[in-house]
């Protein structure tokens, strides 16, 4: 019984030389397109996040004004039903006032634009 010993040879591989190629090229491969996302991919999800959020808060917003001038007339009503009669014209005549008022408020506050030729 004779043992045959065999001995291993030293092999020259890309990464024994210094040079492993392979990931060197992954490495510039996951560079770039991590470049390339951080300046494409990462502005537009937040853009998109923006104007989601943006539309949530309008929506609400301005269920929350609806509901809030509902109320308002609402109260008005059955405050002017305790102290005068039942109608509600003259609710309709002072909310109609102040948001005239405040219509006319707000045109004297725009700029008017100026058109250049």
């Amino acid at each position: 019984m004779s043992e045959s010993r065999t001995t291993a040879r030293p092999t020259t591989t890309p990464a024994s030389r210094g040079d492993d190629w392979a990931t060197t090229t992954a490495d510039t491969i996951e560079r770039v397109i991590g470049s390339v996302r951080s300046k494409t991919a990462d502005p537009l999800d937040k853009l998109a996040r923006g104007v989601v959020y943006g539309l949530l808060a309008a929506f609400l917003g301005f269920a929350v004004l609806v509901l809030t001038l509902i109320m308002v007339v609402r109260g008005l009503v059955i405050a002017l039903d305790l102290v005068w009669q039942p109608e509600v014209w003259p609710v309709y005549l002072v909310l109609g006032g102040i948001f005239v008022l405040a219509g006319l408020f707000l045109w004297r506050k725009r700029t008017a634009k100026t058109v250049k030729v």
